[in-house]
């Protein structure tokens, strides 16, 4: 019984540390969003110009890995896309794809 309490302990533990670092990366995502002009293009919520889709519920639909591979290179996962091939970090193509999944 002693065993089973600290194991479900432990694990709570480790949810609640996955969510809070998962939360300050989509902060990070935030910020890459407006420090890399994403707004330029693409709106969330009343920021933005709306020449590009708007991006306010793209979470609904996209999860985090197919966000982060649409960013890394649009036009190789749809030929006909308008967005150019960003110049971003590995790390800002993360916490953008983990930010934009939280749109919902």
């Amino acid at each position: 019984m002693k065993a089973l309490v600290i194991g479900t302990l432990l694990l709570t533990v480790a949810v609640i540390a996955r969510a809070q670092s998962q939360e300050a990366v989509a902060v990070r995502g935030d910020a890459a969003f407006k420090s890399n002009g994403c707004y330029g293009c693409h709106t969330i919520g009343k920021l933005g110009t709306p020449i590009g889709p708007d991006l306010s519920h793209i979470g609904r639909t996209r999860d985090a890995d197919s966000l982060a591979r649409w960013l890394r290179n649009p036009a190789l996962q749809r030929p006909t896309a308008h967005m150019p091939v960003l110049e971003l970090s590995d790390d800002d193509v993360s916490a953008l794809a983990v930010y934009l999944s939280t749109q919902r």
